[in-house]
């Protein structure tokens, strides 16, 4: 296959791609056409990274109104619901929904995501079916699993054998909820279980930290002195960090000298962090999302993720990363040209760094041959304009294929 005039990740000059054996194998300003050799007109468009979601709930997908919906808007309400939900889960359920919302995301340019499954359930139903669910997609979308005690792991019984037993059957990420167990000294150990459990089973660690409006909740700055002490660093991902936009400066001051020591990754979840946060305050009312602007500026890494599809936590999405970058970077002070210019990182190299898939990835010869041509000739048009995913290619196939709208205007 032999990709013509597109623009790498918003270069200026448009280069031509190659692709053989599913693998780039050549990019250059002009390529010459090989015989019976398929060529894809890029017309001067953007071709990227494929897009990935770092943190997303598939077991809860698509439950939003079921058994109840979440009128308050509160994560703690949506963690009730959900507590209500999980009772009459079956592996046929989970598996359609999330498949159904996979399949949404797939169209929208997404190949890879990072799924947290919530294994508070003793009998861990969500997590053998999104594990069946793995090995049915990998051709399309390569998914990361994540063993997350949504009610925590000390507060919930047996929740440490059961954080073990999902380790076994093969999560990739161990994750936890310290800032949601029952006490302070609760989510200090569950912690250093994680991080313990992460080292016996080589697992990466993704951790919901701080989630939540309260300056006092300082998870983090554990979460960050074990990566460092431990050497696990970038292996390390903190999630949501939303208390982060309650704390004072002077602490945070201080705190960010540890977080560059520490070298872990951020993910913040713009949409559903906005919608979720700020829910006991009068006015002035949080933003109660992360500090992505000062974190990206200290040079530690930050990506983006749905976080929550039609659930209990968040009534919308559509599987559409551009939504993310959008709000996020809105929200987090980022609008100046170049800032916008280079936003897709954080749905696209910035989340590879988080979910460790960087050998594997990107627009380089030797690499698989996975990308995206988008309707636009840069990111800034591009998202301004939510363009279409003209094709998603994957292993040098064409996954997706899209035609553009066409709008008759009778003035």
């Amino acid at each position: 296959m032999l990709i013509k005039n597109v623009h790498i990740e918003s270069q200026d000059v448009p280069q031509d791609v190659r692709i053989i054996n599913g693998k780039f194998t050549e990019i250059k300003n002009e390529i010459e056409k090989h015989d019976n050799e398929e060529v894809i007109d890029g017309n001067g468009k953007l071709l990227l990274p494929p897009f990935v979601d770092s943190h997303v709930h598939l077991d809860a997908t698509r439950t939003a109104g079921d058994p109840e919906w979440n009128e308050t808007g509160t994560l703690f309400d949506g963690i009730r619901i959900w507590g209500e939900r999980i009772k009459t889960l079956t592996k046929e359920d989970v598996k359609s929904r999330a498949k159904a919302t996979l399949r949404e995301q797939v169209a929208n340019g997404l190949q890879v995501v990072r799924s947290h499954v919530d294994v508070t359930d003793p009998n861990l139903t969500a997590l053998e079916a999104l594990l069946e669910v793995k090995e049915e997609v990998k051709d399309q979308v390569e998914l990361q699993l994540v063993a997350f005690p949504q009610a925590g792991i000390l507060s919930t019984p047996n929740g440490k054998d059961l954080m073990e037993q999902a380790a076994k059957m093969g999560v990739d990420v161990i994750g936890g909820i310290p800032h949601y167990e029952f006490t302070r000294d609760y989510g200090v150990e569950s912690l250093k279980f994680i991080v313990n459990l992460a080292e016996k089973y080589d697992k990466l660690i993704d951790v919901h930290c701080d989630e939540i409006d309260d300056p006092n909740s300082r998870n983090l700055e554990v979460l960050a002195t074990l990566a460092y002490e431990t050497g696990l660093g970038n292996k390390v991902t903190a999630s949501h960090t939303t208390a982060m936009s309650s704390y004072n400066d002077a602490y945070t001051y201080k705190l960010f000298r540890l977080l560059e020591m520490a070298n872990l990754n951020f993910v913040a979840n713009p949409e559903v962090n906005l919608h979720l946060g700020g829910r006991f305050d009068t006015y002035p009312k949080r933003r109660s999302m992360t500090r992505i602007k000062e974190l990206s500026e200290a040079g530690i890494n930050v990506s983006f993720g749905e976080d929550d599809i039609k659930d209990p936590w968040y009534p919308m999405g559509n599987g559409n990363m551009l939504d993310q970058v959008q709000v996020g970077i809105l929200a987090g002070g980022l609008m100046g040209y170049s800032q916008i210019q280079g936003a897709y990182k954080f749905v696209t190299n910035n989340a590879a760094k988080t979910l460790h898939i960087q050998d594997h990835y990107g627009i380089e010869v030797g690499k698989p041959a996975n990308c995206i041509l988008l309707n636009q000739t840069n990111f800034y048009d591009a998202l301004n304009e939510h363009a279409e995913v003209l094709y998603s290619i994957r292993k040098g196939k064409v996954l997706v294929e899209t035609q553009p709208k066409s709008v008759k205007l009778n003035f």
